[in-house]
């Protein structure tokens, strides 16, 4: 079975599974942003990226932007 003659039954399966985890990946660094605090403009540059870059930039906060949070020492 073909859609719109061109993408076939693997295909819409590959998209299927991809969609969502395209979509998810940057909806939870910016929820983590959000709900955390960081230095200065941290937070403001963090949502500026992942914004701008969608899929690299959650990529890149998670390597690297979750090292930035501030901890609370309670």
């Amino acid at each position: 079975m073909e859609i719109l003659g061109f993408i076939g039954t693997s295909e819409l399966i590959l998209i299927l599974l991809l969609v969502p985890v395209v979509l998810i990946i940057p909806l939870i660094a910016l929820v983590d942003i959000l709900r955390n605090e960081f230095p200065g403009n941290d937070k403001l540059i963090w949502v500026l990226v992942i914004l701008f870059l969608w899929i690299i930039g959650a990529i890149l906060y998670f390597f690297i932007g979750r090292k930035q949070k501030i901890t609370n020492s309670d």
